[in-house]
């Protein structure tokens, strides 16, 4: 099954022998490692090598761009990866290697899938030495003519094969823990390496991020939440935009040298996730600590004694790296708030009815069985203290518990709960003592709110109205259309014929009651909504309806 890939396999094993990775993990205490540490041991490679600093990062460096992005994930989960490689992953956010300069210039320059202009001719000032270095791309600082600082984002050359490769190698391993686990299945695992397969190679294409940059910073114009660089110029391996002065959130001492509160920053972050999940429906997902970023004050503006500078406002979060971008469907959207209300609320009753409503339940499944597994596993987590909570272990428990009962996880929302990690991860380290479920409990039950609001629900059906009026008319000619189908096969279906051409009939009748009632509806919603000067227009034509349809 996986001979086709046996050159890539052989790759991996070299590289992790020659970093000795087997070295930096208690392998005497975790039993499922110690078979995967002799096959490192039995490689050449290995031979005669003992321990390597920073074995891990320069493992996943060169392996690839999908073992770094794994890096990335881990890397914001100090409580369950060893602080050792923490350490080491924390420096692929954004300490990747670097490639030469000249072929970033290349790059930029190139004129099919670059800028196809000269440096000099784009920048003033274009600066040789990165600014940073990840697993995409690099980043060069530079000045336009018109002397506004800005930052040049070029991909990795040559990496588009290794991705697929990779991807190809993990879509074979898929199928094969699929066609034998049946909780690979539920998870729709097939589905998730297709779907993050072009997530990433949707991510070598720079247009697309500026297009998703672009669409974020509207979403927050003038927000004391967030700022997001605007972006100046991009190809599909260049994007240009604006110079930010900020830090990353990992770096939690400059914020208390700037006297910044790291608990209302912490909050701050998940209002802004919430927000983008549920107000806007596009939300970052890939938000490792290389990606977000807090506004600090300009260089020249710090003195010795931080704690004085004044940004003029509250510090924001700025909005980078925009490649990967997550939405939900309206179902979707309203299923995932009242299933993590429900779970925030301890009632695991209504989670359980909630899934079940959405159809990702076998209907063989025990619900009562199933409520009595996420009281018993979850409940007891959810009476922590604050500092003790685990929400991205809520959610893989719940997710444990959903796969022993066959449930269909859908796919798209993998890509949430990922992020989820992520923010939780990020919030932590940020503040420790950090009250997801306090924060997170209003802003879902307002949104749900909102949402089940009738009168809002009524405007809303107000504008489809004109629709559903032109489908109702659509109804008798094909209903024609299927007679005549039906005809045109002979006397075999009389019988059926004769019983439709009832139902015809029966349907003619309880159009008019249909009629009346749809306009008898419509009066309902002109009322209900108040809409001014098209109240009246909506009564006349209500009761044209009525009129034609006794008549005719």
């Amino acid at each position: 099954m996986l001979l086709s890939h046996r050159k890539r396999l052989l790759e991996l094993w070299r590289i992790a022998a020659s970093y000795r990775i087997d070295t930096h993990f208690p392998v005497e205490d975790a039993a499922p490692l110690q078979p995967l540490a002799r096959l490192i041991r039995l490689h050449p490679a290995a031979w005669g090598k003992k321990h390597q600093p920073n074995g891990i990062k320069y493992a996943l460096e060169d392996m690839g761009t999908l073992f770094l992005k794994l890096g990335q994930l881990l890397s914001t989960r100090r409580d369950l990866v060893p602080p050792n490689i923490i350490d080491q992953l924390i420096q692929l956010q954004d300490k990747v290697k670097s490639f030469a300069p000249e072929i970033a210039i290349a790059q930029i320059q190139d004129p099919k899938q670059g800028l196809g202009l000269s440096i000099d001719t784009l920048f003033a000032r274009f600066d040789l030495k990165p600014l940073a270095a990840a697993s995409i791309a690099q980043v060069h600082t530079a000045a336009l003519h018109d002397g506004r600082e800005v930052v040049v984002k070029v991909v990795r050359p040559d990496i588009r094969a290794t991705i697929i490769t990779d991807f190809e190698l993990l879509r074979e391993l898929a199928s094969w823990v699929s066609a034998r686990i049946e909780a690979a299945r539920a998870l729709h695992i097939i589905d998730l390496v297709e779907d993050y397969r072009q997530v990433m190679l949707n991510e070598l294409d720079l247009t697309l991020e500026a297009d998703n940059t672009t669409k974020m910073r509207n979403n927050f114009l003038d927000s004391a939440l967030m700022y997001v660089p605007e972006v100046y110029d991009a190809a599909k391996n260049v994007m240009v935009m604006e110079r930010i002065q900020g830090v990353p959130i990992s770096q939690v001492e400059v914020f208390d040298q700037l006297g910044y509160d790291r608990a209302a920053l912490a909050e701050m972050g998940l209002t802004i996730f919430f927000t983008q999940v549920f107000r806007d429906n596009f939300f970052h997902a890939d938000m490792h600590p290389g990606n977000v970023f807090v506004e600090t004050p300009p260089v020249q503006m710090l003195t010795a004694d931080m704690t004085n500078v004044d940004l003029g406002h509250a510090p924001r979060y700025i909005g980078l790296d925009c490649a990967i971008m997550g939405t939900l469907s309206k179902d979707d959207q309203l299923i995932v708030a009242r299933m993590l209300l429900a779970v925030m609320n301890n009632n695991f009753s209504a989670m359980v009815d909630i899934v079940s409503r959405a159809g990702w339940i076998p209907p063989s499944a025990d619900k009562h069985a199933l409520m009595r597994d996420m009281s018993r596993t979850v409940g007891p987590m959810l009476n922590k203290s604050i500092n003790e909570i685990d929400f991205a272990g809520v959610l893989m428990q719940i997710l444990d518990i959903a796969r022993r009962h066959h449930m269909s996880i859908p796919p798209q929302l993998m890509l949430l709960l990922k992020t989820l990690v992520h923010v939780e991860g990020l919030g932590r380290d940020l503040y420790p003592d950090l009250d997801i479920w306090s924060l997170a409990k209003p802003i879902l039950s307002s949104w749900i709110k909102e949402q089940l609001d009738p009168v809002r629900n009524l405007q809303q059906l107000r504008g489809q109205l004109p629709e559903i009026l032109l489908s109702a008319t659509d109804i008798p000619k094909l209903l024609d259309q299927g007679l005549q189908s039906l005809a045109s096969q002979g006397s075999r279906q009389d019988s059926q014929l004769r019983e439709i051409q009832q139902l015809r009939a029966d349907m003619l009748n309880d159009r008019r009651r249909d009629w009346l009632a749809l306009a008898g509806f419509g009066i309902t919603i002109a009322a209900a909504t108040q809409v001014g000067w098209f109240a009246p227009i909506f009564y006349i034509f209500a009761l044209l309806i009525v009129v034609w349809r006794i008549l005719s």
